[in-house]
C-alpha cells in the first residue's frame, strides 16, 4: 500500500501542473472538421501523473482558453445589470455599465530593442526562378501574405521573401504560421546584421516575448457614450454580476466563467476565457461531434473524456502568450456557452473528472473525424511513435461487427448449379411471394428445364391480369410455345396486344431479325418482337427462339416476372436500412421516415453481388444498404433484396466522408508540391513509394524530368490540399497519350490518427459503452478520475 504521505504528495504535483498557466501569466505581467492536432509529446515536467484511482485534486481545475489574440477593438457586455472587473491583485474596478468597448493604447514609444521593425521572413535555397516563383504563389494561397522573390549572388539561388518588415514578435509569428502551412525552412533575418534565425527561430541577440521588462501598453475601457471608464497596464477580468442567468459576453457571444483582456506586445488585444475545466469540456464536445448529426450518448461521452483528457494534457501550450489553448483546430473547437446541447452536456456531467492515462499519465488524446476504416500508427503522421497511438480496425473485431445485424431466414435455398439459370431464383421468389402456385418448394435444374404445362401457364397468366387489373384473356392451346405465350402475356398484363399498337410492319421485321423467326405466326409476331426487344423473352446462344418448342419453366418464369416488375404491377417498395435491433428491421423510407419492420420467418433474403442477386439465408445489415422489399397480408417482410451499404461496413461509414474523389491537373499539383519539387523540372508522376499500417500514404514521390522529390508523413495531405491521405491514384491522359491529371480516390477526413469521431458514434450504435470505445482507439489506456 502506498503511505498517505506519498498520495497527497502526488495530488499537490497534479494541482501545480494544473495552476501551471496561470503563474506562467502572472508572471508575463503584461479546431461528421479535420482537426490540427499538436505533434504528439512525451511527458514533461508539467505532465500530471497519476499514482491510482484514489489520488485526486481537491478542486476542479481552470482552464484558460485564447478567445482572440490580435483584436484591436472588442465589446464586453452582459444582459445583467451591470458589469464587474477586477486586476490581478483583486483590486474591484468601479462599474455601473453592462456593456462597455475596450481598446488598446500605447503607453510610450517603444525602445529599439526586441519591438523594432527590422526582422523579415525568408525562405532560401530555390534552384531556378520557376521554383521560387511556385513557392511564393503557393505561399499566397495558403497564407495571404505578400511575397517577392530575389536572386543571392552569393550561392546563385532564389530566396522568397514574405510579408514586410516586422517586429521580432511580428516575425516569429509569421515564422510558425509558414511552418504550419508546411514550410519548415522559414528563417527569421536580422535586416541590420543579417544573420538567420537559430534552431529556436531567433538570432540569438532577440530576446523572448515573455521577457519584456516593463508594460509599454494599456487598456482602456469605454462606456457606449464614448467616456472613459478607466485605463489600467494589467490584465483585466470581467465577469457578470449573475453569471447562471447572464452570462459575460464577448462580442456579443455568451460564455460561461469570465473574460480576460490584456494589452499584448503586437499592440493588440488578447481575449482569454477563464473557465472550470468541465464547464469548458461542455463548449467543445457539441462543436467537435454534433449531437444532432451523431445523437449516441455513449460515443459522445467518448468524445468527452477525450477533449477533457486533451485540455489537461496540453495545457499551457500557449503559456507564453497568455492562456492554455486556442478555441479553433490548433487545439479543439471551442463555441461557448450558445453551442452546448442538452445530450452533449449529459455526456459531460456523466464523465465528470474522468480522463484517459497511460502509465499514470494523461495521454495526448488526438482524435480524427473521419478515418475511412483504420487508423493509423501516429509516427507514420508525426513522426513520434506513442505507444497507446497505434492503428487500429474502425470497426468490432472479426464477425461480432456484424452479430447485432443478422436478418435470418428458415427457408430453403434452391438447388441450381447451371449458371443459366442464376437469376431464377429471385424471379420463382418475387412470384411466389404475389401468389403464383410454382408446384415446387425448392428450385432445381432439373426443374427449371423441364417442358411447362398447359395449366401451369393458364394459371400462371390469370394471376399476371389479377395483378395488372386486366380480364383474363382468352388462352388457346399452343400457349406454352413462345408465340401464342407473347400474345397471352401482353393481353394479361394490358388488355390488348400492346405490339400491334406500337410497331408497324417495317418494325416488326427489323426487330425479328433473329435465324429462326420466320417460324413466328403472322399474328404473333408484333407481340414476340416487343418482348424480344425489350428483354422479356431471350434468344438461346445460337440466337434462335425455337418458335414451335414448348417453352420451359425457367423461360416463362422469367418473361412473366421480368414484364411485372417493368409494368410496375408488384408490390415492391425501396428503402434504406437502419441497424436492425431486437430481430426489427428499421428503414429508412424516401421521405426520411424511419420505420420498424418484422421480417417473416421463411422471407425469401436475396444479396446482390456484382449485377447479380442470390438468395441467402441470413443477412448482414451494418446500415445504409439500399433494400427492395414486399410486405405480406400480416405487414411482415416476406422478400427483400439487399444491395451492399456504399460506404461500406467500417464504424465510420455515416460520415459525408466515408468516401471522396478529387481531380487534379498537372499544373495544380506542381503548383501545390512547388515546396518539395524544387529542381526536378516538369512533373511527369506521382507515386506512392510507402504506406502505414492503415493503407496511407506516407512516402509520395514526385517525380520529374530532372529528378525526384519526396514528401512524407502528414504533409502529404496538407500538400496535396485533400481531405486525407488514404487514398489511391488514378493518372488521367489526353488523346495524345499525354499526362495532364491525377484523380486521387479515398477515404476518411482528417489525420487519421487516435479517436475516430464518426467511427465513435458507428460503435456506440452497435451497443459499445464509452470505455469501450476509447480502448478501441487508445491502446492500452486506463481511465482515471482526477477529481
Amino acid at each position: 500500500m502506498h503511505s498517505s504521505l506519498k498520495s497527497k504528495t502526488i495530488a499537490l504535483l497534479i494541482a501545480h501542473a494544473l495552476l501551471g498557466s496561470l503563474l506562467v501569466h502572472a508572471q508575463d505581467g503584461s479546431q461528421t472538421r479535420p482537426r490540427r492536432a499538436q505533434t504528439p509529446q512525451q511527458p514533461s515536467a508539467q505532465t500530471i501523473q497519476i499514482e491510482s484511482e484514489t489520488t485526486k485534486l481537491q478542486n476542479e481545475p481552470l482552464i484558460r482558453i485564447g478567445l482572440s489574440t490580435d483584436a484591436r477593438s472588442v465589446t464586453i457586455s452582459t444582459n445583467g445589470a451591470t458589469l464587474k472587473a477586477t486586476e490581478p491583485s483583486g483590486q474591484a474596478m468601479p462599474l455601473t455599465v453592462a456593456r462597455l468597448r475596450v481598446e488598446a493604447r500605447l503607453l510610450a514609444p517603444q525602445a529599439d530593442t526586441f519591438e523594432a521593425n527590422r526582422f523579415r521572413v525568408e525562405i532560401a535555397g530555390a534552384s531556378t526562378r520557376v521554383d521560387a516563383e511556385r513557392a511564393a504563389h503557393e505561399i499566397q494561397t495558403l497564407t495571404g501574405e505578400a511575397t517577392e522573390i530575389s536572386l543571392d549572388a552569393t550561392t546563385n539561388t532564389w530566396r522568397v521573401r514574405v510579408g514586410g518588415t516586422l517586429s521580432a514578435d511580428k516575425a516569429a509569428e509569421l515564422r510558425e504560421k509558414l511552418g504550419d502551412a508546411g514550410f519548415d525552412n522559414a528563417a527569421v533575418v536580422d535586416t541590420r546584421s543579417p544573420q538567420t534565425a537559430s534552431a529556436s527561430g531567433f538570432p540569438n541577440s532577440i530576446r523572448s516575448t515573455s521577457r519584456i521588462s516593463a508594460p509599454t501598453r494599456e487598456v482602456v475601457a469605454y462606456a457606449s457614450n464614448s467616456s472613459k471608464l478607466f485605463n489600467t497596464s494589467a490584465p483585466v477580468t470581467f465577469s457578470s454580476q449573475d453569471e447562471s442567468s447572464a452570462p459575460v459576453r464577448f462580442n456579443e457571444k455568451p460564455y460561461r466563467g469570465s473574460l480576460e483582456v490584456f494589452a499584448n506586445p503586437r499592440g493588440t488585444l488578447t481575449v482569454v476565457n477563464v473557465l472550470n475545466l468541465e464547464d469548458y469540456v461542455r463548449g467543445v464536445v457539441p462543436n467537435e461531434l454534433s449531437p444532432g448529426s451523431y445523437p449516441a450518448i455513449e460515443a459522445l461521452k467518448a468524445q468527452a473524456v477525450a477533449a477533457r483528457t486533451y485540455a489537461v494534457r496540453n495545457k499551457n501550450q500557449f503559456a507564453s502568450e497568455g492562456f492554455d489553448l486556442l478555441p479553433t483546430t490548433r487545439s479543439q473547437v471551442y463555441g461557448g456557452l450558445s453551442t452546448e446541447q442538452p445530450l452533449s452536456t449529459r455526456a459531460v456531467d456523466e464523465t465528470r473528472g474522468l480522463i484517459a492515462t497511460y502509465r499514470n499519465a494523461p495521454i495526448n488524446a488526438l482524435y480524427t473525424s473521419t478515418c475511412g476504416g483504420r487508423t493509423e500508427d501516429v509516427e507514420n503522421i508525426f513522426n513520434e511513435a506513442t505507444p497507446y497511438l497505434r492503428g487500429r480496425e474502425c470497426a468490432l473485431e472479426g464477425k461480432a461487427h456484424f452479430a447485432s445485424f443478422i436478418v435470418k431466414s428458415s427457408r430453403d435455398l434452391p438447388e441450381i448449379r447451371d449458371e443459366a439459370y442464376a437469376s431464377l431464383a429471385r424471379d420463382a421468389a418475387l412470384l411466389d411471394v404475389h401468389g403464383f402456385a410454382l408446384g415446387t418448394r425448392r428450385l432445381t435444374d432439373s426443374w427449371l428445364a423441364s417442358p411447362v404445362s398447359q395449366t401451369e401457364v393458364r394459371a400462371w397468366l390469370s394471376n399476371v391480369a389479377r395483378l395488372s387489373r386486366q380480364t383474363v384473356p382468352v388462352i388457346n392451346d399452343d400457349v406454352t410455345r413462345p408465340p401464342a405465350f407473347s400474345t397471352a402475356l401482353s393481353s394479361a398484363a394490358f388488355g390488348e396486344a400492346r405490339g400491334d399498337t406500337l410497331l408497324d410492319n417495317a418494325d416488326v421485321e427489323y426487330l425479328l431479325s433473329f435465324r429462326d423467326a420466320d417460324e413466328i405466326p403472322a399474328q404473333n409476331r408484333p407481340d414476340v418482337a416487343w418482348l424480344v426487344r425489350d428483354g422479356f423473352l431471350t434468344l438461346y446462344p445460337d440466337a434462335t427462339l425455337h418458335p414451335r418448342e414448348q417453352m420451359s419453366h425457367a423461360r416463362v418464369i422469367h418473361a412473366i416476372a421480368k414484364l411485372l416488375e417493368w409494368h410496375g404491377s408488384l408490390a415492391l417498395q425501396k428503402g434504406t436500412t437502419r441497424p436492425t435491433t431486437g430481430g426489427a428491421l428499421v428503414l429508412r423510407s424516401t421521405k426520411n421516415r424511419d420505420q420498424p419492420i418484422s421480417v417473416s420467418a421463411d422471407a425469401y433474403l436475396f444479396r446482390a453481388f456484382g449485377d447479380s442477386s442470390y438468395q441467402m439465408r441470413s443477412l448482414s445489415l451494418v446500415g445504409g444498404e439500399p433494400v427492395t422489399f414486399h410486405l405480406d397480408l400480416h405487414g411482415e417482410v416476406d422478400y427483400m433484396e439487399v444491395r451492399p451499404a456504399p460506404n461500406g461496413a467500417a464504424a465510420d461509414r455515416s460520415s459525408p466522408y466515408a468516401n471522396w474523389s478529387s481531380t487534379m491537373s498537372v499544373a495544380e499539383i506542381q503548383s501545390r508540391l512547388a515546396r518539395w519539387s524544387a529542381g526536378i523540372g516538369s512533373l511527369t508522376d506521382l507515386r506512392i513509394v510507402a504506406r502505414g499500417s492503415s493503407r496511407r500514404a506516407i512516402d509520395l514521390a514526385i517525380v520529374g524530368t530532372n529528378g525526384t522529390g519526396h514528401v512524407r508523413g502528414g504533409r502529404i495531405r496538407s500538400a496535396l490540399g485533400l481531405r486525407e491521405q488514404l487514398f489511391v491514384i488514378d493518372r488521367k491522359y489526353d488523346d495524345t497519350g499525354r499526362l495532364i491529371g491525377f484523380t486521387f480516390t479515398g477515404r476518411g477526413w482528417g489525420h487519421g490518427v487516435g479517436l475516430c469521431q464518426v467511427g465513435a458514434y458507428g460503435l456506440a450504435k452497435q451497443g459499445l459503452t464509452y470505455d469501450k470505445i476509447l480502448k478501441a482507439y487508445y491502446t492500452g489506456i486506463d481511465l482515471t478520475r482526477i477529481y
